[in-house]
Order: structure tokens, then sequence, then C-alpha cells
């Protein structure tokens, strides 16, 4: 049997074998290239010296332990990997290297969190005067810096400020081991070091750290171990700055920070007490929030983004246009930039990102929902500058404060942001209602502790394409929602070589806080500092609903009409979604023309390419196609495009939608007297404006609605009749079959469907009575009866039924009180009975007819419909 002692002394042996046969394997895989120059070593220093050499790295890691112990033997310095011992000292230790963060070293969370063999080699020189030790500092690169790189491949995976985990150790071993860089940096006394920060804080202490009883304490021993490793961490924090640029990951920066700010200790108190936890329990939590949330920016993906899209777009697209971009900036040195823009595709977190950097400004952090934090995928928008948050905060008062406070530190950097005001996807090509839980963050960290004024960016972005269509158009039409994955997401890649036309962003009038918080009376730092918590008052929160509906108004003052967006509006207004080509182009000119001499907003973009060009577009993007005939080629929509162009039409709906209810109601009524077409597209334009975010006050309708009337008459569209005996202005139609009598029709039928959810919606809650249904059971039942009214006109139009839509022509009503609620059910007086009866000023007979029997429900009815949209409702929820 062998014994103890013949087991001890084959530890070195087996050691000495471990550590040759792991140099030899390296060393095959890695060829490293040494930055700088080989350090001076100081052996010996007089008689009476000792002087012991150790090297300093920020992490532990096996490969890069052996890689140091290669380089020492290569240039004939101390060897890393060898024991240290000197009996006289008391110095055994098994290597010369030091990590300042080994994962064995902090399992502990009670044990300070400092390395125990710098805690010693201190003891050491605080006892010894004789005893010198020399730290030297050493940077392993994996790869070259970001900055320096062609390949993508590499961009990828060059080194960065994170630390690799094994397999990516292992990938920079097998791939990236013959373009290593190592760098020895100057010596550093641990003596001077140590007695440097002492003299920091405690300058009566001796300067002879042997006559000194400071560091017998045990507490002012570890305060001071903990200060020289903070010293060390900086030292080699600011080398690998040099070579990588900044770190500017939150990850690694702040999440200490946050963790223990006096908000974060707040809820954490809170938290502890409501759920019985232990304070350490809730601060785990909390930091595992933080984790999940925070980003974890890298220069090396932002190259690697950089290289990758400029090669994705070009692929994809006919180019990128970007407008009003020096807005941004002459604004960006001066003010928190927050980036609001409107939400149409994935592909906006990316390419607003990339327009930004490309302009030369500092890629924001950008908010992305909880959806897209999937492998691989999330954790490249992660290092791209992405900050993940949870869909819904309710019931998770911790979670909330975290997020709030994670927020509030990227304000007070003065770090740009960008988040999406309407929270998701829209899926029909409308900007959704705002949700205003990121708006409400935004100016409530302001109101806490005030830093650079905030500035608004609205943005509008525009596709001719998107890559979602399909799925969009499914969505409404009643299938589950898509849930983000790898593999949809490498689905998506077979649509690469499908053409996508040009993309317009836009970027709106600022919108600056300081301006809200003047209008509404709202003071700097009128919240607590530390409590992220508390309730807004009523000033604040009215500044926050205004603030959201004017950025909804700017991105729609900055939209871009563009050839397949004005196509889409006409032929979706045409029966058959078909004309001939010559009307075609006559229409489009029309638009063109509508909007040259109304502008909508000066910032609003109009293609300039011909009708005729507009037309050869949209055949070549296979959106349109031309049926040729011997009386004259048709235009129509090619064959299941109509419901993906209604996406795009919906994109410029809103700059047309007056003139549309102007020359609607005059088709309706054949002729009309100005004063009564004010008043009733008075009554109608405040639920226009609620669901298209129109830009035109209420206070000077009267005078936009002359404006367009002249022009319409300038036109043709509509014609001045006589006076009538008061003296009136009378408006009335072209002659019918007459080629500005189609033009009319065509124009008037943009606003349709508008009017026809409203009536419909109107016409259910008259029809029911007041104090019958809830707005969550008139918007089911609209939706049903929305679908059976596309049927009967066998419109494949999945956009006119879309919930939220009934939902805001709801809202409106309530905000202008015409109803109210009472225990959730809708009151309502005579108004509504007598709008739903005013039907037939803005509806044809034969609709009128129609939403009269399909809104005609008994209470059976009403209860079978709900209990079946409900049945529906639990299948898509088993199937997700």
């Amino acid at each position: 049997m062998m014994s103890k002692k013949d087991t001890n002394s084959k530890k070195p042996m087996l050691k000495n074998l471990y550590r040759q046969l792991s140099g030899n394997f390296l060393g095959l895989a890695v060829k490293s290239q040494l930055i700088g120059q080989v350090p001076e070593i100081i052996t010996h220093d007089g008689d009476n010296q000792v002087t012991l050499t150790f090297y300093v790295l920020k992490e532990y890691s096996r490969s890069n332990s052996i890689l140091i112990d290669l380089e020492t033997q290569a240039h004939q310095l101390p060897p890393a990997l060898a024991r240290v011992t000197d009996e006289a000292y008391a110095i055994n230790e098994r290597t010369a290297m030091i990590f300042l963060h080994h994962h064995k070293t902090y399992q502990n969370s009670n044990q300070p969190s400092f390395s125990p063999r710098l805690l010693r080699l201190i003891q050491a020189v605080t006892a010894y005067r004789n005893l010198t030790v020399q730290l030297i500092p050493v940077t392993i690169l994996w790869g070259r810096a970001p900055e320096k790189e062609d390949s993508l491949l590499n961009l990828l995976t060059a080194d960065g400020w994170q630390v690799p985990g094994l397999s990516k150790q292992l990938f920079n071993i097998g791939f990236k081991g013959r373009d290593t860089y190592v760098q020895f940096h100057a010596p550093k006394d641990l003596r001077t070091l140590l007695q440097e920060e002492i003299a920091k804080n405690n300058p009566e202490i001796p300067h002879d750290l042997q006559q000194s009883e400071f560091l017998n304490n045990k507490e002012h021993l570890n305060n001071i171990v903990s200060q020289v490793q903070k010293r060390l961490q900086g030292y080699l924090d600011k080398q690998q700055e040099t070579i990588l640029g900044p770190d500017l990951s939150d990850r690694r920066n702040v999440v200490d920070k946050i963790l223990y700010a006096p908000a974060i200790q707040h809820a954490i108190n809170v938290d502890s007490t409501e759920n019985n936890r232990t304070i350490h329990e809730s601060r785990r939590l909390a930091r595992e929030y933080l984790n999940e949330i925070t980003s974890d920016y890298s220069y090396a993906m932002i190259r690697f983004f950089d290289r990758f899209l400029t090669w994705l777009w070009t692929q994809l697209y006919d180019g990128v246009e970007v407008r009003y971009f020096e807005r941004v900036r002459a604004l960006a040195s001066d003010y928190e930039i927050v980036y609001v823009p409107c939400h149409r595709s994935h592909m906006d977190y990316l390419l607003l990102s990339y327009v930004i950097y490309k302009q030369g400004l500092r890629v924001p952090n950008v908010a992305a929902g909880n959806n897209l934090n999937i492998p691989v995928l999330g954790q490249m928008l992660r290092n791209g500058g992405a900050f993940f948050m949870r869909r819904s905060f309710k019931g998770n008062p911790l979670y909330a404060s975290v997020f709030r406070e994670y927020l509030h530190s990227i304000i007070q950097r003065n770090t740009p942001m960008e988040y999406f005001v309407e929270g998701g996807r829209s899926r029909s090509g409308r900007l959704l209602p705002p949700k205003k839980g990121m708006l409400a963050m935004t100016v409530q960290s302001h109101l806490r502790q005030a830093g650079k004024p905030i500035v608004f960016i609205p943005t509008y972005i525009g596709y001719e394409r998107v890559m979602e269509g399909g799925t969009y158009i499914g969505e409404m039409q009643g299938k589950p929602k898509e849930t983000e994955s790898l593999l949809g997401l490498l689905k998506t890649t077979r649509k690469i070589e499908r053409i996508f036309g040009t993309v317009h962003v836009s970027f709106g009038q600022p919108l600056y806080l300081s301006n809200f918080m003047e209008k509404f009376n709202v003071q700097p730092n009128c919240l607590p500092a530390d409590r992220n918590d508390t309730e807004m008052p009523e000033n604040v929160t009215q500044l926050i609903d205004n603030l959201s509906v004017k950025i909804m108004q700017r991105i729609n003052r900055s939209a871009v009409i563009t050839p397949v967006s004005l196509l889409s509006l006409v032929l979706l207004s045409t029966p058959q979604a078909s004309l001939d080509e010559q009307s075609c182009s006559d229409q489009l000119a029309l638009y063109q023309r509508i909007a040259q001499k109304l502008p909508y907003d000066e910032d609003v973009s109009i293609t300039d390419a011909s009708a005729q060009s507009i037309i050869n577009y949209g055949i070549k993007l296979k959106l349109i196609e031309r049926r040729p005939h011997v009386l004259g080629d048709m235009i129509r929509v090619a064959q299941g495009q109509a419901p993906l162009l209604s996406y795009f039409r919906n994109n410029i709906l809103h700059i047309y939608i007056l003139p549309s209810l102007l020359v609607s109601l005059i088709q309706r009524n054949g002729k009309m007297p100005l004063e009564r077409l004010k008043r009733l597209v008075g009554i109608m334009y405040p639920f226009l404006q609620s669901e298209l975010f129109l830009k035109y006050p209420i206070r000077t309708l009267d005078e936009t609605i002359t404006t367009y009337i002249d022009t319409l008459v300038e036109e043709q569209i509509i014609i001045e009749k006589e006076p009538n005996k008061q003296g009136e202005r009378i408006l009335g139609t072209p002659e019918p079959n007459t080629r500005n009598y189609q033009q009319l029709k065509v124009l008037a039928n943009s606003v349709e469907q508008s009017l026809e959810r409203y009536f419909m919606v109107l016409s259910l809650l008259s029809q029911q009575g007041s104090e019958k249904l809830s707005k969550e059971q008139v918007v089911d039942l609209c939706h049903l009866l929305g679908q059976r009214l596309a049927v009967l006109y066998e419109a494949d139009m999945p956009d006119f039924f879309e919930p939220a839509l009934f939902r805001s022509f709801l809202d409106a009503l309530e905000r202008l009180g015409y109803i109210h609620l009472n225990n959730h059910l809708i009151c309502f007086d005579q108004r509504i009975d007598k709008m739903a009866k005013n039907a037939h000023y803005v509806l044809n007979l034969e609709t009128m007819h129609v939403l009269q029997q399909i809104s005609q429900l008994t209470d059976d009815e009403i209860h079978r419909t709900l209990a079946e949209l409900h049945q529906r409702r639990q299948k898509k929820f088993k199937k997700k």
C-alpha cells in the first residue's frame, strides 16, 4: 500500500506532467503574439532583499494560465505556474498567478470579494520589511481588435469586455489561437500600492507599515485589500480600453450600482416583507431581473451588425432613404435624446440603429420585448444595445421598480434611448394607440433627478414590403400570434432573394419635455429621488397623455407617400380592386397634386415618380398586374395581395382622409350647403382624429375644410353650384359618367370603412339600449359583425374588423362625453340614437340596410355569439 508521504510526493510530479502536456497541446493550437516590450524583472535587490514576481489577470481561465506560463518560459521570465515558496517570509503559493475574479473565490457571498492570494501577499509585505512583491498586470486578447477586422466571423467572435464562456473559449483556442495577443505591462510594487491606498483616506497612518497597527484590524485590512484590487482592476480596464475601446456594457458597469440604489433598496425591503422572503433572497431576485433586462453592449457586435446589415440591405432593398437627420445631429450634444419611432416590423430594431450609426451618432439603447430574448438572437441584440422588458409588470412591483431604475440609469448617463410608443408592431399599417408606460417612466425619471433636458424624436419608418406581411394577415384573420424563435428567424432568411423596394426613415420635428412641463405646470425635481414607485400627480398624468398623442401626430406628419402606398390607396377604393390603366394613372396624378397643393405637413415627402412609373414599379414588386384588353389594359391588384396592400394604404390614409370625407358627404347627398357640410364633418372629425392621429385642431377645422374645398373645386372633383336663397355656398358633384365623377367616387371610398365601423358601433348600442353591454362586449360583437360584413361584401380586408379600431372609437365616444361607464356597462343618452339615425347622411342605403340587419341581435344571439368567441380564444390559447 502506498503511504501518505508517497502520495504527497507524487502530486508535484503529476502536476508538472499535467502542466507539460497541457502546454504542449495549447502550444500546437495557439501561436500568440507579444504586444509591447518584455518588462524588466528585478530578481535581486541587495543582499538582504527578496523579490518575488506575480502575474495579475482579471479573470480566471485554465487556458489563460497555461498561455501565460508558455509566454513566461518563452521570454525568460519567472514561470507563472511554478510554486512560489520562501520559508523565511512564510510564502507558499501554488502558482505565481493572481486572478482578480475567480469563480471559487466568491462562492460564499459572506466573504469579502477579493483575491485570497493578494491578501496573503499584502500580509507578508506588511510583516517583512525586506520582502518585495512585484505585480505584473497581463492583458490577453483572443482575436484582433474589432476595428481592424474585415471578416464577419472574426468580428462576431473578436475579443471584447465580456468574459467568454467555456464554448466561446474553446472556439477561441481552436479558431482564433493563432491570432492571440499578450501584453505584459510594467511591474508594480505591491508595497508602494499599499502605502498609496492607505494614504488616500488615512494620512495619519505611519509610512512605515511595520510600525503601524492599522492593518492589524481585520476590517481595515479587508478594506485596503479591496482598494488595492480595485486599483489593479482599474489599471487593467484602462489598458484594455486603449485596445478595444470603452466598456459600454450595462451588465458589467451598472448592475451592482443599481442594485444598491436607494429606490431598489426600498423595493427589496417591501418585497421581503410582503412575500415573506429574506433580504438576501429579494436582492438575489432583483439581480436576476437586472441581468434579464440589461444590455451587454459590444463594439465588436456593433461592427459586425454594420457590415452584415450593409450587405443585407443591398440584398433586400433598393435603398434606404433618410430624411431630416440633421435635426437630431444638432441636438445630440446638449440633450438626452429619446427616439420614438412607429413600429412596423422586427426590422425596425436593426434599421433605425443602423441609420443612426451610419449618420455618425451613438447607437441608442433599444427597448425590446422579452419575446425577442431567444437563444443566439437575444444575446446578439443585447450586444447591439438592446435591453429587454416584459409585456406586463402587473403583479410584480419588484420587477417594475428594477426596470424603472434601470431606465433611470440610462437617462442619468445621458445615453440615447429608443422605444416604440405603440408597444407592439402594427398589423394593419395604422399607428396603434400609444402605450404610455415607457413615456411615464421617462418623465418620472426626469422629475426625480433632472439631468440633461430630454427631447423626443418622433420617427416615421415606411416600407414598400414587409417580411411579416403574410403573418400579419393571418393574425388579423384570427390565427394565433406566432411565437418568435430561432427557427422562425431562419425561415425568414429564405425571403432574402425577394424584392422589398425602398425603405424610408424620416425624423420628425422634436418634442421638448420642458415645453410640456411648462404647459401643464409641472415643476422639475418634484418627485422623491429615493423612490421610483411614487404615484404621479394629476398634472403629470395629463402631460404624459398629451405628449403621447403629440408623438403619434408628429410621426404621421413625417409620413412618406410612396408609389406602393399611392397604388394601394387608389386600387383598394375601386370595385374589384381594378381600374383601366388610364383612369389609374389619372387618379394617381390627382392624389399627387392634392398632396402638393395642400401639404398635410411640411415634413411629408411625396414621390416625384410619374403615374406610369408608379404603375410599372408596382408590377415589378408583383403587387399589381396588368391585364391586356382590346379597349385598354386593366390594372388590378395581384391575386392574394389585397390584404397586404391595405397595410400600405393605411400608412398614408391620414393624409387623404379629410378630402375623402368631404367628397363622400357631398356624393351621398347630391349637393350640400357648405355650412351643413362643416357641421357634419365637425361631428365625425373627432373620431377620425382619434383613430388616425390627425394633426388639425378642431378650433381651426372650418378654415381647413374651406381650404380643401377650394382645391377640390379647382380640380373639378366637386362643383360649385348656384347659392341658395340664404346666399349659402352650395357644393355638388360633377355629372355622372364623367371622368371627374369617377375620380370623386374613388376618393370618397377611402373613408368608407371608418364610417361603417362607427355606425356599426352606434347601431349596435342604439338597438341594444343603455346599460346593456360592456366596452369589451361591444368590441367583440363588432369584430364578429365586421367579419360577417366582409363576407357579405366579398372583401378580403381583415383590417376592417380589427378590434383595436372599435376600441379606439369607443374610447373617443367616452372622452367626448357621449358615453360613460357604470359597473363596466356603457351608459348613454339620446345623442347616440340621434347619431345612429343620421347614418343616411354618410352611408349609402345598401350599407345602411346591411348594418341594421347585422346589428339587430337578440339577447340569446348576443350570449351565443360571445360564448362562441370565448371558445375560439380558448382553442387559440391551447394551440399557442
